[in-house]
């Protein structure tokens, strides 16, 4: 694929945009370091690019090293770092940074969302900016995602449904077409609306999240930057994924791998209260029993030969997880909001 370059004639207004990169490290301090390298090529067309280095309570010593990697001259003119003092989750590290860059005299227009385990490609984060300056009424654009094979990999999709969680457990697209059900994936080669975007990889409007406001707390891990652009989508703001904006991702490099997998309670409850904001309680049966439906449905069909993994969902787990119940009291910090109080998810245990 050819990479689009900025285009020349808002080169200018890319230059002038003030955007901050936020990095939440847990645990993987070389992977971030790593980031930070790529970052630093960015900073030629985005003489304003800073970046803003969170460690969410890692207490192995990632926090000194990063610490001292920061401060040297390569880094400490542009890179600011915080050390957290609990692991309060992925959402509640990435508001700490954003609500500390919400309380400066003139906030950044933009702030960028970026996993330690990515490595933007060249002009990925200015191409960022070029579509949310084509498309005011754009709150949240993401990048297209590279596997470790450099092999492009799901960045943007549709909302979670009923309808979709059926389709999941069946693991067949004809049942989605049957049902006339859309992919959960979007696919496209162009820039291009969708309803929610990776968030290894995303640039969201100052803007817009005065408006709607941060991650909600209540998330420890997953499904936090779901629901924050289903809040988007709510108040009339666009999603965009810009599949030249490319960023190679070690998927799980810093969680441990697939979520439904390696952090079942964890990927099952973030499931669970997304439902729930979203839908009301009852979404989450109907969301549980249609994928046991369609899961079924995939058993019957495939039963002289091994099965499909249920798109990295077990039935074991699903009865083991899925159906307690959640509380579903939203926690959402707005954008003057001082820094530190606790994540609600820590409140409820």
């Amino acid at each position: 694929m050819t990479v689009r370059q900025p285009s020349p004639s808002i080169n200018s207004d890319i230059a002038k945009a003030d955007v901050a990169v936020v990095i939440v490290n847990y645990r993987t301090p070389d992977l971030t370091k790593q980031c930070l390298e790529a970052l630093r090529g960015e900073r030629r067309r985005l003489p304003r690019l800073r970046a803003f280095v969170v460690d969410g309570g890692s207490g192995d010593g990632s926090a000194e090293a990063l610490a001292k990697a920061v401060a040297d001259p390569d880094y400490s003119e542009w890179v600011s770092f915080r050390p957290l003092p609990i692991n309060g989750g992925y959402g509640w590290a990435n508001n700490q940074a954003i609500l500390t860059l919400a309380r400066e005299q003139n906030p950044p227009e933009f702030i960028h969302i970026l996993n330690p385990d990515a490595k933007v490609s060249d002009g990925a984060v200015a191409l960022l900016i070029e579509e949310m300056l084509a498309h005011p009424n754009c709150g949240a654009a993401g990048s297209q995602l590279l596997g470790p094979n450099e092999r492009d990999v799901p960045s943007a999709f549709r909302f979670p449904s009923i309808g979709r969680e059926l389709v999941a457990g069946a693991q067949s697209d004809a049942v989605g077409r049957l049902l006339g059900v859309a992919p959960t994936v979007v696919s496209s080669n162009q820039s291009a609306e969708a309803d929610w975007v990776s968030g290894a990889s995303v640039m969201f409007r100052s803007g817009a999240l005065r408006d709607v406001g941060l991650f909600d707390d209540g998330f420890f891990l997953y499904f936090e930057e779901v629901e924050l652009m289903h809040r988007m989508k709510a108040k009339g703001w666009s999603v965009r994924h810009v599949p030249e904006s490319r960023v190679v991702h070690m998927e799980g490099a810093s969680t441990g791998g697939p979520a439904a997998r390696a952090q079942p309670r964890i990927w099952y409850e973030s499931r669970k209260r997304y439902f729930a904001l979203t839908g009301g309680p009852v979404s989450i049966i109907g969301a549980n029993l249609a994928w046991l439906v369609g899961r079924g449905a995939g058993l019957l069909k495939s039963l002289l030969r091994r099965s499909s993994d249920g798109g990295g969902m077990r039935t074991s787990d699903l009865f083991w997880f899925g159906f307690t119940p959640v509380k579903a009291k939203p926690s959402v910090p707005s954008w003057g909001d001082p820094p530190g109080d606790p994540p609600a998810w820590m409140e409820r245990r």
